[in-house]
């Protein structure tokens, strides 16, 4: 059985509230912290850790932290982005449902590390019994003298904040997070400035993510060399994973970094195999931001080594051959799923998100939603197929922010992967429509054997 960190204590009743999560060790993170460390020292614990981003990008927590201004007489902040709106990516809410102050410690030591005295947890708003639960879980750490003043003695003051989201995927992006946190409309920030710097009410914020923060509790409980002997090379420590699709057992997954992807997709601790014993077709590994990749490409690397789950080895090849750990939305379709079908429904997901402030993103995403519609209803074209390819290249690199770059590469991935089931959509014309479009459409199927 793979480690377990985050999800340990997942089902024991009642860990959702302070009195269970205390008896099994909670906030003694805090305790540690607050009481044998200095903030610096909590910096330099994650450091070693090796703990990178768990909610995309992957950038290392503790390089971000000490990136953090720190002029004498102006506040810091910690702001939690819970703003969990990638599709197929759930693992943070159902953190924040099931273990909610594991949460909560982790914006302690985040905060205590930081400098922060106030902070705030952003959650996505239609997540309303997810805001519950941590208003709820806040009043019991507050009733126990975790929060507020005079925190365990220390004299470290700090009080936490919940605040329902803007019902938006752009404000998923730090900066829009923070403008609609100051409660402006969400649109990103032309960077720099980084919010390091000037952020939240223009004063120096780090923004990190729900798994991310509540990493930082295992980290300081074992310290951080010890947390960095798990998992490889770079990629170190455990990993939520949503698992979903045409699996038999869909859900979170709390892995080892380093697992392989094959052993992830088939075996029983897992995902158990594709459903009603059909073929692997492809993969989307870190949610759909992230380029698609056929059964053949998601299971080996083009050396022909195992692709296994870390930062590293799901990028290898770069976006030729590989694709990216993201936010661990990891989206497996089978043999009878139609890619055109399902990259349709992508842009048609980033065309409605996108806050129009970038005219490549605005307009591309619009066009890269009609083509494919036209496409997928049998009136494309041919050129229609090279079209998406030069739009996705036009919106990618050239927005504010990195949505035009999430909704320009499921597109192009595809496309790369898969054309010539694009071109069997625009040969077959409305035909395609009213079939699945399986592998036996393949003259020579990108698929391997499970």
């Amino acid at each position: 059985m793979a480690r377990k960190l985050l999800l340990e204590h997942i089902q024991v009743p009642g860990i959702n509230t302070f009195e269970v999560y205390r008896q099994k060790g909670g906030y003694r993170a805090v305790e540690k912290a607050l009481k044998t460390l200095s903030p610096e020292e909590v910096v330099e614990e994650v450091k070693k850790s090796g703990l990178r981003g768990r909610g995309g990008a992957g950038f290392p927590t503790g390089m971000k932290w000490s990136f953090l201004a720190k002029p004498e007489g102006v506040p810091r902040y910690l702001v939690c982005n819970a703003d969990e709106s990638e599709p197929g990516t759930f693992k943070d809410r159902y953190l924040m449902t099931h273990i909610p102050h594991a949460l909560i410690e982790g914006m302690i030591v985040a905060s205590y590390a930081l400098g922060a005295n106030t902070s705030y947890i952003y959650v996505r708003g239609e997540m309303m019994p997810q805001i519950r639960i941590l208003e709820r879980a806040i009043e019991e750490a507050k009733a126990a003298g975790f929060l507020g003043s005079n925190i365990l003695g220390t004299g470290y003051n700090l009080e936490l904040y919940v605040q329902p989201g803007g019902g938006a995927y752009i404000c998923g992006e730090e900066t829009a997070l923070l403008e609609s946190l100051e409660g402006k409309r969400g649109n990103p920030r032309i960077k720099p400035p980084f919010p390091a710097v000037a952020g939240l009410y223009n004063c120096p914020t780090v923004v990190n993510n729900v798994e991310s923060i509540a990493a930082t509790v295992p980290i300081l409980n074992m310290g951080g060399e010890e947390y960095a002997k798990i998992g490889i090379e770079r990629s170190t420590g455990t990993k939520l994973i949503s698992a979903s699709g045409n699996i038999n057992k869909p859900g979170v997954y709390e892995i080892e970094l380093g697992l392989p992807v094959e052993e992830f997709i088939y075996s029983d601790e897992y995902c158990g195999g594709i459903t009603n014993g059909k073929r692997l077709k492809a993969v989307v590994a870190g949610g759909s931001s992230v380029p698609i990749l056929p059964a053949n490409l998601i299971l080996k690397t083009a050396k022909g080594e195992n692709r296994l789950m870390t930062y590293e080895s799901l990028a290898d090849g770069g976006f030729a051959t590989g694709t990216m750990l993201g936010s661990g939305g990891f989206i497996v379709f089978d043999e009878d799923q139609c890619i055109v079908r399902n990259t349709w429904n992508f842009a048609r997901f980033y065309h409605h998100e996108s806050c129009g402030q970038c005219s490549p993103c605005r307009e591309g995403t619009g066009w890269m939603e009609k083509v494919l519609h036209r496409l997928e209803y049998g009136h494309g074209k041919m050129s229609d197929i090279d079209l998406l390819v030069d739009v996705s290249k036009k919106i990618e690199g050239n927005t504010i922010c990195p949505l035009g770059d999430a909704a320009a590469w499921p597109v192009a991935s595809a496309i790369r992967h898969f054309r010539d089931e694009f071109e069997w959509h625009v040969i077959h014309g409305e035909e395609a429509q009213h079939r699945n479009f399986g592998l036996a459409h393949y003259a020579d199927p990108l698929t391997v054997e499970g």
